[in-house]
């Protein structure tokens, strides 16, 4: 049975020689390049030059990005590779390209060709950084409630309003802003939304805002008061922009699965080494039948995880939105709360060790808690999945 879905071809992950070529190139920078600042960008709460620069000359900016913008023209299953292996090591790191990413594939999928050779390919050749600008202080998981808004004046848009918990916003040369260009409809409140990128010397950002996790991450409140911005740089139709939106971050959910495949895969590794490296009662760790559990347990989910982000890659990269949507919803949750499950069984077999800052179980397990919340919080997933599943596939409104 396949239900939803239409069939067995539904299920599949297409990994080619290529992602594991990719897998290899960018777990030797993470190993080599990344891990010698974790430490010291994590105290300083910033992600060193150096860094960005390495990123630079492989390419990682561009990953997702057509080669004539500058890019490298990989699939979306390359960027859940890359993910994987940077967040093995610092999770930071890879938000910090995640968003840069998103910025890539609003405009690429939904901007003309102008916008694109103009804001593109300076962001997918690592000269520029971008961010992407909804969230509210009244509006987070209920998109449509934005009050930012945006007046049309002659040639151009004039924007007012204020954003929070925006990745990058204090360091982007490039906004991509969601603002209401008409009042909403009653009826239908997502209606009259529009998304225009905005340059940095017009955005005021108003706070760094101190996170749990995601230390070196840059997350700004940002404030936009008489802001303008030429009316070419509309994104796609005027008052399409909430669908620009969700689908900006449909994209973005199954590459925060990554993420969190990355952080189990880590803690995995860490429960493994240190039960064959600590002894007690004369036998190592791992002779012990309940370290085993826990292990094997951590196993199980970390592969059904990774099988079903995965899974949910390839239906994105084949083009198939509603089933991806569905996909993607379930692959965020379960990773990110997969992932959580392996840390905690980890640091219990760490013993006392488990809850000391030197292990780095505790910075996985804070970074996990703004997964489980941006790009759509687990239980908005949950609730997501199900609607999609009544509304598209059974045809019956919830």
């Amino acid at each position: 049975m396949v239900f939803p879905f239409k069939s067995l071809e539904d299920f599949k992950v297409e990994i080619t020689q290529d992602h594991e070529l990719l897998r290899s190139a960018v777990r030797d920078f993470a190993e080599n390049i990344l891990a010698k600042y974790v430490e010291i960008g994590e105290k300083e709460l910033d992600i060193p030059l150096e860094v960005k620069q390495k990123a630079k000359e492989i390419g990682l900016y561009g990953l997702f990005a057509r080669q004539d913008l500058g890019g490298q023209g990989a699939d979306y299953l390359s960027l859940l590779t890359a993910t994987e292996e940077m967040a093995r090591i610092w999770p930071s790191f890879s938000t910090f390209l995640l968003i840069n990413w998103m910025f890539i594939y609003a405009l690429s999928r939904f901007g003309n060709e102008e916008l694109r050779k103009k804001y593109v390919t300076p962001v997918a050749n690592g000269d520029k950084v971008a961010a992407f600008a909804v969230t509210e202080p009244v509006a987070g998981s209920d998109v449509a409630g934005i009050k930012t808004t945006a007046k049309k004046l002659d040639s151009e848009y004039v924007i007012n309003g204020r954003k929070i918990f925006i990745t990058n916003g204090d360091i982007a040369d490039y906004y991509l802003i969601a603002a209401r260009t008409s009042p909403p409809d009653p009826k239908a409140r997502w209606k009259g939304i529009s998304m225009l990128v905005v340059e940095k010397d017009a955005v005021k950002p108003v706070s760094r805002i101190e996170t749990t996790g995601l230390k070196s991450s840059h997350t700004a409140e940002i404030l936009l008061e008489d802001v303008k911005t030429p009316a070419e740089n509309l994104l796609g139709e005027e008052g399409n922009g909430f669908k620009y939106a969700v689908s900006s971050f449909d994209f973005a959910r199954t590459i925060v699965a990554s993420q969190a495949l990355g952080i189990g895969q880590a803690a995995l590794e860490k429960m493994i080494n240190y039960s064959l490296q600590r002894t007690a009662f004369e036998k190592k760790l791992a002779e012990f039948q309940l370290v085993q559990t826990k292990v094997s347990e951590s196993l199980a989910d970390l592969e059904v995880a990774r099988l079903i982000t995965y899974w949910a890659g390839t239906l994105f990269k084949n083009g198939k939105e509603n089933e991806y949507t569905v996909a993607a919803s379930l692959a965020k949750f379960i990773s990110t709360e997969s992932a959580e499950k392996i840390i905690l069984r980890a640091m219990s077999v760490y013993g006392g060790y488990g809850v000391t800052t030197s292990t780095g179980l505790e910075r996985m397990l804070r970074d996990l808690q703004i997964m489980k919340t941006y790009e759509g919080t687990n239980d908005i997933q949950r609730i997501s999945a199900a609607r999609f599943l009544y509304n598209k596939f059974i045809g019956y409104k919830v």
